[in-house]
């Protein structure tokens, strides 16, 4: 898109290099063209980032640090040789309007009207920030030798109390300067749990296209290995062994019904063909 309006330009048959200088001189535009429309008043329409939580005094609703506004910048001052700045802009949830400024002097913004900022400030001193000097200690260690002094020998007492912490943030920093070698493992291990990833999913499709199944199925956890474990519902033998046993039992049963061979035995006797005789020898 940059490239389209850097080059591809249309310039009229009346335009003279000479006379206009650009194409904006020549259609009476300002190159910021809607963001300039309140230039002769100072005004600069910019993209604004909300510095810090608000509530908003029109609709009372909460807005967050982050949120963008189209804003009304203008120059409203000095801080010394600092330009100061004020921004304006419309809430996104009323018709109320926000001004906030900036303040040099500490770093910061200021709320000016529309609005009251969600108090989440703590003292530097408490998290162990470095606190900067104020103007007063300047101009007193510019003209006190003494408080000079005593200040040098404070500050070295500080570094000395903060040199192991330091040290260490030191040695952490250290260990992160091979990023290619971080990288590199980083992406190694990223790729062998995406594979196994890949390699559950599948067993978990294979499982429920055996069961039927239309439901996704969890990860297996240690829990259910044991739990599946203690079960005590399940077959004493296998399918193999019923069949084995059921071979031998009908390879052990007797041909004949029970009934059927004590009839058989008692026709044998009567014929006196049964067991333990010899038979007659005719005349």
């Amino acid at each position: 898109q940059g490239e389209r309006k850097g080059t591809n330009k249309y310039y009229p048959p009346d335009f003279d290099p000479a006379k206009h200088g650009s194409l904006n001189k020549y259609h009476h535009s300002h190159p910021l063209r809607e963001r300039a429309r309140k230039l002769s008043q100072g005004i600069l329409v910019i993209r604004f980032e909300m510095p810090f939580n608000i509530w908003c005094d029109g609709c009372q609703n909460h807005i967050g640090m982050g949120v963008r506004y189209n804003a009304e910048k203008k120059k409203v001052g000095n801080y010394y040789t600092t330009p100061v700045y004020r921004f304006r802009m419309k809430c996104h949830l009323c018709v109320n309007y926000i001004e906030l400024q900036t303040d040099p002097g500490n770093c910061d913004y200021v709320i000016v009207s529309g609005a009251r900022r969600k108090e989440e400030r703590w003292d530097p001193g408490d998290s162990a920030q470095v606190l900067p000097t104020t103007p007063e200690q300047r101009e007193r260690l510019a003209v006190d030798p003494m408080f000079r002094l005593e200040h040098g020998v404070t500050d070295r007492g500080v570094l000395e109390r903060a040199t192991p912490t330091l040290t260490r943030l030191q040695e952490a920093q250290d260990a992160w300067k091979d990023d290619f070698g971080l990288n590199s493992r980083l992406r190694r291990r990223f790729r062998e749990e995406k594979k196994t990833l890949r390699e559950e999913e599948e067993e978990a499709a294979a499982l429920r296209a055996r069961a039927g199944l239309s439901i996704p199925l969890l990860r297996e956890e240690e829990e259910d290995r044991r739990l599946a474990a203690l079960l005590s519902l399940r077959a004493p033998d296998s399918y193999e062994e019923k069949q084995r046993l059921k071979r031998s039992e009908i390879s052990q049963r007797s041909w004949f019904a029970p009934g059927t061979a004590r009839a058989a035995g008692g026709a044998l006797q009567k014929l006196g063909l049964g067991t333990g005789r010899a038979p007659r020898t005719p005349p």
